[in-house]
């Protein structure tokens, strides 16, 4: 905005023309060259040719007008033919330079291409394999028509026969031509309205990605991504550190059990059951023991304490020293201790634990059963 009042006219008669062209190409030139009465197939093969005659317009325009000496500038010259063959020369240096922004880049592309392949396998009832995607990138020769893996070879022929006979030609190419490119490639890919929908579905999802988005604009997409993941792991944290639990009773003339403040359930005086909906770890260890602790507190005619596990999927070493402390604390308190509905490899590392030997209580294979028993 600062140096709006510098831009070069001659190039904004380039790029917005090139720009717009592009844009009007990615979404309707194929419809309108079918309805015009060309075949389907070509019709969808030159709208893909969009850039190609994005760039060769513009090249012509450059020579025809010499827009070069105008202020326009352009790729300039571009060594020909191939690279000779030479051992690459070994500088730990560079070497150090550009590992971190490679390794970045190459999870970036691998990413996204996933994201594509999957959006298109589902189009057509397919499944992707990620380990042959990493090999492959299909997914931006599955855009461009491609069926077979000779795309690959055909593509690579396509450079090599630019790199020796197109240089000359290319060296008048604008650079805001390939600017457009980019833009209209980068648009297509953006999502505005998901933004919207993930803040209305989740406030912390919403602020990982606005706080990715932001970083990535202000400072760049190295800064955006680490943004993202840190959030990312700092929210999962937050939000695992204070896990859904629920006190449940049956409800009448089944063997199901919910929630008591959702539904109408029968509850036995003597009797304590929560519902934990969050395997448990380091986290949220000390929450469960409040939390638990704090019931057996506000109904002190319980005799027993039954801990309902079917979300539980592990169980960590700080989280086995919580219900240690759980099962001591409730003994000391005159209750029992119970386990239901544990899964079967949450149980075996509990018995290797030794913990089920301490266990003041039984572990029940349903609530339905701990409650019948305990309930009475």
């Amino acid at each position: 905005v600062t140096t709006i009042g510098e831009a070069n006219l001659w190039t904004l008669a380039v790029a917005i023309p090139a720009l717009a062209f592009l844009a009007w190409a990615r979404k309707g030139a194929a419809d309108l060259l079918w309805r015009l009465g060309l075949p389907r197939f070509y019709a969808s093969l030159i709208g893909r040719a969009a850039p190609l005659l994005a760039v060769a317009a513009s090249i012509a325009a450059v020579k025809l007008f010499d827009l070069s000496a105008r202020g326009v500038a352009t790729v300039g010259d571009i060594p020909a033919g191939l690279p000779p063959f030479t051992i690459p020369a070994f500088d730990p240096a560079l070497i150090s330079a550009l590992i971190g922004p490679a390794l970045l880049l190459s999870a970036v592309g691998f990413v996204e291409s996933v994201s594509v392949a999957q959006t298109l396998a589902a189009k057509r009832r397919q499944r992707i394999d990620p380990d042959q995607e990493l090999i492959g990138l299909g997914a931006v020769n599955f855009d461009a028509g491609a069926a077979t893996p000779a795309a690959g070879a055909f593509t690579a022929i396509g450079i090599g026969l630019a790199s020796l006979f197109l240089t000359p030609w290319l060296s008048d190419l604008p650079v805001a031509v390939l600017a457009a490119t980019i833009i209209v490639a980068v648009l297509s890919l953006a999502d505005f309205p998901i933004i919207k929908r993930t803040w209305a579905y989740s406030k912390s999802d919403g602020a990982a990605m606005t706080g990715t988005i932001i970083a990535t604009l202000l400072v760049g997409v190295e800064a955006g991504i680490l943004t993202g993941v840190v959030l990312s792991i700092g929210l999962h944290l937050y939000k695992t550190s204070r896990p859904h639990t629920a006190v449940v009773g049956l409800v009448p003339g089944t063997e199901h059990f919910r929630n008591v403040d959702r539904h109408a359930v029968t509850l036995a005086p003597k009797l304590i059951t929560l519902r934990v909906d969050e395997s448990l770890y380091f986290p949220n260890a000390r929450y469960l023991e409040d939390r638990v602790l704090e019931l057996a507190a506000a109904q002190p005619e319980a005799k027993h304490f039954v801990l309902m596990c079917p979300a539980v999927n592990a169980i960590d070493a700080s989280a086995l020293e919580s219900l240690e402390v759980i099962n001591q604390r409730l003994k000391e308190a005159g209750l029992s201790f119970h386990l239901s509905e544990v899964k079967g490899p949450v149980m075996d590392r509990l018995k290797r634990s030794g913990f089920l030997n301490h266990l003041t209580g039984k572990v029940f294979l349903s609530q339905y059963e701990a409650f019948m028993e305990l309930g009475g």
